[in-house]
């Protein structure tokens, strides 16, 4: 399924395709203060349909995902990194997508504070 997303004011915009049937819910610091239920799909999923320059990027602690808000708004649709192997991945704010039920998600809890 085809989905679309964007920060609040609309000037970051994307599609994602994949299934959406669980999120993660992380506590670590940044997304505990975010709310950000993220869905975990492969890079190539996420079409941005803004240039990366007209987004701001913030890093912190191992600096291995770069964190995308909107410089006006301030909205966090997604983050962008790699997984254990090395994979480039995306980590959808699933808050940020138009249509979707959050209620009807699978909720995962990871423990980010831990890492």
């Amino acid at each position: 399924m085809l989905y679309k997303g964007a920060c609040h004011c609309g000037n970051i915009a994307f599609e994602v395709e994949g299934e959406l049937e669980q999120v993660v819910q992380c506590n670590c610091s940044i997304c505990s203060k975010r709310g950000s239920l993220h869905w975990f799909v492969p890079r190539e999923q996420l079409r941005l349909l803004t240039p990366t320059a007209a987004m701001a990027t913030y890093t912190f602690n191992a600096h291995r995902i770069k964190h995308r808000f909107c410089p006006q708004c301030g909205c966090a649709p997604f983050g962008e990194g790699t997984d254990k192997s090395g994979a480039a991945m995306a980590a959808i704010n699933t808050r940020c997508l138009e249509g979707v039920d959050l209620g009807k998600l699978k909720v995962m809890h990871f423990d980010g504070r831990s890492l």
